[in-house]
């Protein structure tokens, strides 16, 4: 057993539990290779032909009753972790079903919609999250699809892209503003299938990578969806949308840690078998450094990443935390990919080896690093002012994360008052695979801070 963030033990998070899906996953994984390393006509094929394998682990977190395995949230992002290891477009499809899909349907779903949809998306439906416009990309609250109501129906009208998973999603979220004149907060979301008139789904993009997982334009044209088929309540899609795309920060950075972590198992061993001036070029002290660095760094990226996993399994705000891990796993994946090209030396270069393909696929994150960078800027300069920035949508959150450390103050205080005996116990287990966790509580108590969090070694 392991314990979690209030030193509570978790099963799902023993080394036995771990151990068995590591194992399932490799059973998945040791096909995948012939795929991924050169043609893409053969990665846009690995959704379909793994499908059957990878969906049962599309329903990680999800109760049994639904054809889920119960598991934690943390275990999601082991398991995207592992997947991205061979193939980060794998695994972003198993992080977006868990993150996404199932946790819309199961956060803010009624009992009918989850009756009806979470059979289907623990067995065989992709689910697509549909926020991003033309004009709407890292500002996403300007969004211009609107949904008119008319009677019992509302019509939705206009246009998205860079949809991930439309080709092969059975069900959609769509963002749509209910009143443009309450600007973000007439968005709201609606469960649309795919089979609904007047919803239609445009060419793939010929990306650089991440090829196996499809993006696509989705348009709607008139259509016509129930009442009955609002996500949650009206006017309140742009909470749920940060609410769900800051879970899903924690697992885009559990992708981008295996992938780095992926591209340096594979690169390591090589430079212990490439001879150069009689020895191995992994010999040279100067690779020795280099080497060094970028274990470090992989390590620290871990560190944040299971940090902000644990925060939002118990329920604790990890804002700034997932926004954190975001960002440097995707410096970090950044990093490794191109130094393990420059190690490889010439044969990194070419298809011959899956090296390359890490490269590629690392970059979408790269894309985003302004954002990303944007986002810590923010966090930056609203932990120095102590209050949220007049105006931003994102700061009904950071009211909602102050009003749960109001409430929960008495909480907190027993919580330090008993430090020293948490830290006592968590001492005494002796697992092989945990180095410390403690609490560090500051000043003002608006933040629940990791010092020394589980890190995990293999069994």
């Amino acid at each position: 057993m392991t314990p979690g963030v209030d030193g509570e033990e978790s099963q799902e998070s023993s080394v036995p539990y771990w151990a068995a899906m590591r194992t399932y996953i490799a059973k998945i994984l040791v096909f995948i290779p012939g795929f991924n390393v050169s043609l893409s006509s053969y990665q846009d094929q690995q959704i379909y032909i793994f499908a059957p394998l990878l969906f049962q682990l599309m329903s990680i977190e999800l109760g049994e009753e639904y054809g889920g395995t119960g598991a934690s949230f943390f275990s999601i992002i082991l398991a995207v972790e592992e997947l991205a290891k061979v193939d980060p477009a794998v695994a972003l499809v198993c992080e977006l079903q868990n993150t996404l899909t199932n946790k819309l349907f199961t956060t803010y779903g009624t009992e009918e919609q989850k009756r009806t949809y979470l059979p289907r998306v623990s067995k065989d439906t992709l689910g697509s999250f549909c926020l991003s416009e033309a004009g709407s990309g890292s500002d996403a609250f300007s969004l211009k699809t609107r949904a008119e109501k008319k009677g019992d129906f509302y019509i939705i009208n206009g246009s998205k892209m860079w949809i991930s998973l439309a080709e092969d999603a059975g069900v959609f979220f769509v963002m749509a503003n209910t009143d443009p004149s309450l600007g973000y907060r007439g968005i709201t979301c609606f469960v649309v299938d795919r089979n609904t008139e007047g919803l239609q789904v445009g060419k793939k993009e010929d990306k650089l990578g991440i090829r196996a997982c499809s993006t696509c334009p989705v348009t709607f044209d008139n259509v016509k969806v129930p009442e009955s088929n609002i996500l949650g309540q009206v006017g309140q899609g742009y909470k749920y949308a940060i609410g769900m795309l800051n879970t899903g920060r924690i697992g885009i950075a559990a992708q981008m840690l295996g992938l780095a972590q992926g591209c340096f198992d594979r690169t390591v061993p090589y430079t212990k078998e490439r001879v150069q001036f009689g020895k191995s070029v992994f010999d040279f002290q100067g690779m020795q450094h280099q080497i060094a660095q970028v274990a470090t760094q992989l390590e620290a990226a871990r560190l944040l990443t299971y940090n902000a996993a644990r925060l939002a399994e118990t329920g604790r705000p990890a804002i700034k935390e997932a926004s954190m891990a975001k960002y440097f796993t995707a410096e970090v994946a950044t990093l490794t990919t191109s130094k393990c090209i420059e190690w490889m030396g010439g044969v990194g270069f070419t298809k011959n080896y899956p090296i390359e393909k890490y490269y590629r696929d690392c970059k979408i994150e790269g894309i985003d690093d302004t954002i990303n960078k944007n986002t810590s800027s923010q966090w930056n300069h609203r932990e120095n002012h102590e209050f949220p920035i007049a105006g931003d949508p994102s700061s009904l959150v950071l009211e909602e994360q102050l009003q749960y450390q109001m409430l929960h103050a008495a909480e907190l205080e027993q919580e330090e008052a008993s430090f020293g005996e948490t830290r006592a116990i968590l001492k005494g287990k002796h697992l092989a695979w945990i180095q410390g966790f403690e609490f560090a509580f500051e000043s003002k108590r608006t933040l629940i801070a990791v010092t020394s969090i589980p890190v995990m070694i293999d069994p």
